[in-house]
């Protein structure tokens, strides 16, 4: 055996035994992970923010035992709990899926809400003036709110593609734009001029979303359940989608491939602001039956939570959307038996999200124990 190899030999044996407090630690980047780990690491990080959360309540003052009773039986088991969970998930769905079409597209947009509010403003517009029959005004208000949506949409893409000015600006800016417009408007010409409140007049029987099943929440969630299978079509089996892939895994490499990257990432945000002005439409005409000043407070927050924790996945971000509706009605109860505030609830969407964030570290890294001497 040559001198080199006797030397190898010996510093191998020499790593075998070297004590624990001899040796550090390295991270490295994985080469890849399969999709079960990445989901037990996701739930795990999950169940860290769910017991964190429930630390949190218990310092609170809402007691251990009571916990699963308030987010589980009251919420599922009761039949009211659980409409009002299914009609709160449907425009959250909504939002969800607008913001996971977008951000697949690498376009990050915080300005759901303004399109949620334009949308809404499109479905009154059209009551207000009395456009169309009354067989088609519903499915019109819906349709014009879509378009509003895509309106709103349309100027931050376009600052984008051709100013290239920053689309999380540009967005968020315009939300304050679409809020203060739906104030000047129900405060001024739109205010009910029955009781002078600062809403519009009520919609008619023909312009609120119908009672199926007696309950107007399984139309809505009805319609939020089609536009979820027709995204995990268009992300996942449309020649859209395959380039969407593209141009979310490299830009540039798609344009290089010939992919039509500015048409994609056009298409994809028109899409998302369709989606959220029909949210917008879903909460006017279902839940309001008017159109109201603080209808959108709070979607686009949990639109971008929804895509975050759903990996931009259509058919997670509806199953992520009904678990935050379920946070949303119990945390209401809990407002109203234990006296918690509400922000208690945004803390536990925040505490979700740093965990969710930080189980994509351990996706992407590993931590690999070596002996000083070595490399690495």
């Amino acid at each position: 055996m040559t001198d080199a190899a006797l030397g190898a030999t010996a510093a191998e044996a020499r790593a075998k035994h070297v004590p624990l407090f001899a040796r550090r630690y390295t991270l490295e980047l994985r080469q890849q992970m399969g999709l079960p780990r990445q989901a037990l690491i996701l739930a795990l990080a999950v169940v860290v923010g769910l017991a964190i959360s429930a630390a949190i309540l218990v310092a609170a003052g809402v007691p251990p035992d009571e916990l699963l009773n308030e987010f589980i039986m009251q919420t599922l088991v009761d039949q009211q709990s659980l409409l009002a969970v299914l009609f709160q998930a449907a425009p959250m769905i909504l939002v969800g899926i607008g913001a996971a079409i977008a951000f697949r597209a690498r376009f990050w947009n915080l300005g759901l809400e303004g399109q949620m509010i334009f949308g809404a403003i499109g479905a009154t517009a059209v009551s207000m003036f009395d456009i169309g029959p009354p067989a088609l005004r519903l499915p019109l208000m819906g349709a014009v709110a879509m378009a509003m949506g895509m309106l709103w949409a349309l100027a931050p893409a376009l600052l984008k593609l051709r100013l290239a000015v920053n689309e999380i600006i540009a967005s968020l800016m315009l939300n304050y734009v679409a809020g203060n417009f739906l104030l000047h408007l129900v405060y001024g010409a739109w205010k009910d001029p029955k009781d002078s409140f600062p809403y519009s007049p009520q919609f008619r029987a023909f312009e609120r979303l119908p009672e199926w099943f007696g309950n107007v929440s399984t139309a809505a969630i009805g319609l939020a359940v089609l536009a979820a299978l027709l995204a995990t079509w268009f992300t996942g089996l449309s020649r859209a989608g395959l380039y969407l892939r593209f141009v979310d895994a490299n830009p540039r490499v798609a344009r290089a491939l010939g992919v039509p990257v500015a048409r994609m990432v056009l298409t994809a945000v028109l899409l998302s602001g369709a989606l959220a002005g029909l949210a917008g439409f879903v909460v006017a005409t279902g839940q309001e039956g008017r159109l109201t000043q603080a209808f959108y407070v709070g979607y686009g927050f949990s639109g971008i939570l929804i895509a975050f924790l759903a990996r931009n996945n259509p058919l997670a971000a509806s199953v992520v959307a009904v678990l935050i509706a379920m946070l949303f009605v119990a945390g209401r109860n809990l407002q109203v038996f234990y006296q918690i505030p509400f922000a208690m609830v945004q803390l536990i969407q925040a505490i979700l999200v740093i965990c969710v964030a930080s189980s994509d570290f351990f996706i992407r890294h590993r931590v690999r124990r070596v002996a000083r001497g070595q490399g690495g």
